[in-house]
This record gives C-alpha cells, sequence and structure tokens, in this order.
C-alpha cells in the first residue's frame, strides 16, 4: 500500500491513484468478502465518522498565506 501512494505522491498522477481506488472497491464488492462479519468495533466507528457533518472545505487551511 505504501508503495502505491508513493506513485500517487510521485507524479504518476490522479489517474493511478483513481485506478487504484476502483481496484479496492471491486476487490471488496467480491461475494467471498462481503460474506465476512465486520468488527463491531469497526461498524461503531464508521457510523460515528457517518453521523459527522460535512466539512466545507475537507483540508486544513495551509499555515501559509498567500504574501508568502
Amino acid at each position: 500500500m505504501d508503495k502505491r501512494l508513493d506513485t500517487w505522491r510521485n507524479g504518476s498522477g490522479e489517474r493511478r491513484w483513481l485506478s487504484l481506488l476502483i481496484d479496492a472497491m471491486e476487490q471488496a464488492a467480491q461475494p467471498e468478502v462481503l460474506k465476512v462479519p465486520v468488527e463491531a468495533a469497526i461498524l461503531k466507528a464508521l457510523r460515528a465518522q457517518l453521523a459527522r457533518p460535512v466539512a466545507h472545505y475537507p483540508y486544513a487551511p495551509s499555515t501559509f498565506s498567500r504574501r508568502n
């Protein structure tokens, strides 16, 4: 996984990152994967995350101003 993220950072581009995301989603959608039960703690954390309000700006603003 770290190696795949390095590809994104090295400038191979958004297409590669998106392709990896699609591959992961397709793997997760396989019937044998869907049959595996999910731990209660993971479901609880996921529900808590989904219950949070959506941030207008998902990324924290930079500490640098435009004047720098």
